[in-house]
């Protein structure tokens, strides 16, 4: 039911190939008549479900592969799959709840950003999956680490945005050249590039989701469910899923306060009692 873990899959797999299409060398170790060719360097900034399966990918591809995320749990995933966990001294870690990160201090980001500056100036490539529904995704590379970066490496950021992206100087849809050769892509919805797939694996999330919602041939809403509360918005007349109850609450407060009270005295702008104003309309309330 999942339809951010498949299509994160999905984006994940076509970074990768992106990254290999932009990269002017080879990827794997490559010894020839012609000479030798050293494997490509790749870091992978991320290690959720996009994170593990460019991982995947690019080791198949023969990169040298390595992954850094802030939740150190996800070090044993990203061995499994034969790639190098980066463990920074400073100790920044951000395990939050469900499997996801926390939003680090400014303190913490800027340890993170001095630390991982090091290991970034050494890659051919990077491909980074940072994304924040809604807000601002965090910055992993900085300004100077991809100035200290190799004329001809390459940076996928899938964390490209209208509000950022977590490689700066990255734009959502376009591919920039910086003055020191680092082709830096800003990937935006990857998971449409590969259609197909894409569109196989959400169909089966919303099949499982609506199976889950039906019971014995009929629809059963049970919203202590942890999955319907996820899902139903409203239910018996009433807004029931708390996120958009409390953005509902959060709109109401200033309409309130701005209506007038009985002693409150007109302004040259208020329509006089008796005037011709808008009448109101009938079941408009509660009308969505």
């Amino acid at each position: 039911m999942d339809a951010l873990t498949s299509q994160a899959n999905v984006a994940g797999y076509k970074a990768a190939l992106m990254a290999a299409d932009a990269y002017g060398r080879f990827f794997p170790l490559l010894i020839t008549a012609a000479g030798t060719a050293r494997p490509a360097k790749l870091l992978v900034l991320g290690t959720g479900v996009a994170g593990l399966q460019a991982i995947g990918t690019t080791r198949r591809l023969g990169a040298q592969v390595s992954g850094y995320d802030v939740r150190p749990a996800s070090k044993g995933e990203v061995e499994s799959l034969g790639a190098t966990f980066i463990e920074l001294t400073s100790g920044v870690s951000a395990a939050g709840e469900g499997g996801y990160a926390r939003e680090l201090t400014a303190e913490e980001r800027d340890a993170q950003q001095a630390e991982l500056a090091g290991h970034i100036a050494r890659q051919d490539v990077i491909i980074t999956t940072a994304q924040v529904p809604g807000r601002r995704p965090p910055l992993l590379v900085t300004s100077d680490a991809v100035a200290a970066m190799a004329s001809g490496s390459v940076i996928v950021d899938m964390g490209a945005s209208p509000l950022g992206g977590n490689v700066a100087g990255s734009l959502p849809g376009e591919t920039v050249v910086t003055p020191n050769g680092v082709t830096i892509i800003g990937a935006e919805n990857l998971a449409a590039s590969v259609p197909t797939a894409a569109s196989n694996a959400y169909s089966r999330n919303i099949s499982a989701l609506l199976l889950h919602l039906v019971n014995e041939g009929e629809l059963k809403i049970d919203t202590t469910d942890d999955i319907q509360a996820g899902v139903v918005i409203a239910h018996g007349g009433e807004v029931v899923h708390p996120g958009v109850a409390k953005l509902l609450a959060a709109d109401a407060e200033p309409a309130q306060a701005a209506v007038p009270t009985e002693n409150t005295v007109p302004t040259k702008n208020t329509v006089p009692t008796g005037s011709a104003g808008p009448a109101p309309t009938e079941g408009t309330e509660g009308d969505a």
